[in-house]
């Protein structure tokens, strides 16, 4: 009874500080709802960019995937902070520069609005296919999991994963579609604070489970008893092979980071490009600290469950309800129900944004007011947030884990978008047709290797394998993995092929004229003077971090 009145006392805190914060935003503006009035400070946008991306998918899924492999899956993490450098030195100037409120803008100025539509619909498709459902699922197996909720409720496992899933995306769309951007911001910084403080909890309370009440005793224990669990070089059949850092590991990031309109709307609505380089330097810090809450637990639960786990992505859930105390259990899950709402609310958020801006405007109403742009972004995020919850339950049956099949679906759209977003910074005379036919080929490349070529294949040398008598699960493996080139691999490969498909299309057609980037004085694009200082110390300390290893 304590662990369900602390969750709903903490949960409803947050609702109304929200409304506090927000009760002044004009939310029928297209500023106000979509950017916040662009008024978010840096303390705000870092709170809520950790939150964006450190949701249930991300501390579930890692997990999940840190108790099969270990501490090589902390690369997602470390290499994450340099993206986010690049990102806030690099492109935000250029981006806040032209005062764009979602990055197909960005993309119809420097080629034509045909390219910011088929980039709004790629965008799109990915969050409700992918994202959303990735978030509601993981979200979900997580309360499951911690409160036995197929027991309490008298369901089956997949039915109490069906309620779990429309309880959390009916309260999301109502904080989402409601509450526009400030809304959600002001509930992620309170609830990162919580995440931070409750995720270090998790793995202090584990390692003194291990250690009989000392946490240096339990990183002893666990360090001796699980060598394995810390090497860092990836086999040829781990998710994350060593070689994969440096081709498609890097260019994942960036798309993350540095052109993923669910992570930079939160920046677009800073009050100076000064506030959004902070408030990213500042988040990518904090990532210093973050493989402890989404690593570190998974090799503990490896540990305290001796491998044994019907589903490896219940290694965190199953955690937290083995060592963490009944009286902190309502509050730590109502942040997690906080995070969990945090992306869902960001990517119902982004979904009305592009469709209001870039869709809604172009090719349904053309003359309409800032108030039927917010109203059909609204219905639309609606629909989208519908639909991703009818998918989600579909995810329990992912083969390699939430995290690894997150990561390799995402590929579908995130190595196009990042191929056209280069392309735009750094040509002048690349055409429009040349970005059209980009995006075309790296989508369609992408599905023919990834869900045609890679499980022929698979299914060739394990037929092989077979017919040489080889039954060894490990053996197996490897060969299956050896079959076809690793999904980062193959993205690195057909990010270098579109490159070249679209500067040969702008060598034999280039634009008439040199490309100008646009300016606006909607915001305040003074720089901060300590960004890059800033930025390569943090690089530095989060690759001495990972080398360590």
């Amino acid at each position: 009874m304590l662990s369900i009145i602390s969750f709903i006392s903490f949960t409803l805190f947050v609702a109304v500080v929200s409304w506090y914060a927000t009760r002044k935003t004009d939310e029928k503006s297209a500023d106000g709802y979509f950017l916040a009035g662009r008024s978010l400070g840096a303390i705000t946008i870092a709170g809520s960019l950790l939150l964006t991306n450190l949701s249930a998918e991300q501390i579930v899924g890692l997990n999940g995937q840190a108790f099969t492999e270990g501490i090589l899956v902390m690369a997602w993490e470390t290499l994450a902070a340099i993206a986010m450098i690049a990102t806030a030195v690099f492109l935000l100037p250029r981006y806040m520069r032209g005062g764009i409120t979602t990055i197909p803008q960005f993309v119809e100025d420097r080629f034509d609005h045909g390219t910011k539509a088929i980039l709004t619909a790629l965008f799109l498709s990915g969050y409700v296919i992918v994202v959303i459902p990735s978030v509601l699922y993981s979200g979900s197996l997580a309360f499951s999991t911690m409160f036995d909720l197929p027991e309490l409720l008298g369901l089956s496992d997949t039915a109490t994963l069906w309620v779990c899933v429309w309880t959390i995306g009916i309260i999301g769309i109502f904080y989402a579609i409601f509450g526009g951007l400030k809304a959600v911001a002001v509930s992620d910084l309170i609830n990162s604070i919580g995440l931070l403080i409750g995720g270090l909890l998790i793995p202090a309370f584990g390692l003194m489970a291990i250690g009989d009440g000392s946490i240096a005793d339990g990183i002893n224990t666990l360090w001796e008893s699980n060598p394995d669990k810390f090497n860092v070089k990836g086999e040829v059949d781990a998710s994350i092979p060593f070689g994969t850092i440096f081709t498609g590991m890097m260019l994942v990031q960036m798309f993350y980071w540095g052109t993923n309109q669910v992570i930079l709307q939160r920046v677009f609505g800073a009050k100076s490009l000064k506030e959004g380089q902070k408030g990213m330097i500042l988040a990518a810090l904090i990532k210093f600290l973050i493989p402890i809450i989404v690593v570190l637990p998974g090799i503990i639960a490896w540990h305290v469950f001796e491998g044994k786990l019907d589903n490896p992505d219940q290694a965190y859930p199953a955690l937290v309800a083995e060592v963490l105390p009944a009286a902190f259990t309502g509050i730590f899950a109502a942040v997690l129900f906080g995070a969990v709402l945090s992306s869902f609310n960001s990517l119902l958020n982004s979904s009305a944004t592009l469709f209001g801006f870039d869709l809604y405007k172009h090719y349904f109403k053309k003359d309409a007011t800032e108030k039927q742009v917010v109203k059909a972004g609204k219905s639309f995020g609606l629909g989208l947030g519908i639909l991703g919850m009818c998918v989600a339950p579909l995810i329990a049956n992912a083969p390699k884990g939430l995290f690894a099949w997150l990561q390799e679906a995402n590929g579908c759209y995130s190595i196009p978008i990042l191929t056209v977003i280069v392309i735009g910074f750094f040509t002048k005379r690349v055409p429009a047709i040349a970005a059209k036919v980009g995006v075309i080929s790296g989508v369609v490349l992408y599905s023919i290797s990834q869900f045609i070529i890679k499980p022929s294949f698979a299914a060739s040398a394990l037929k092989e394998a077979a017919a040489n008598g080889i039954t060894d699960p490990k053996a197996l493996s490897i060969i299956e993995a050896e079959a076809y080139p690793h999904f980062l691999h193959v993205m690195a490969i057909l990010f270098v092929l579109n490159i070249i498909i679209m500067l040969i299309i702008g060598m034999i057609k280039p634009r008439a004229t040199d490309y100008e980037p646009m300016t606006t004085d909607e915001v305040n694009i003074e720089p901060w003077k300590n960004a890059l200082i800033a930025g390569a110390l943090i690089t530095l300390l989060v690759l001495s971090t990972y080398l360590i290893f």
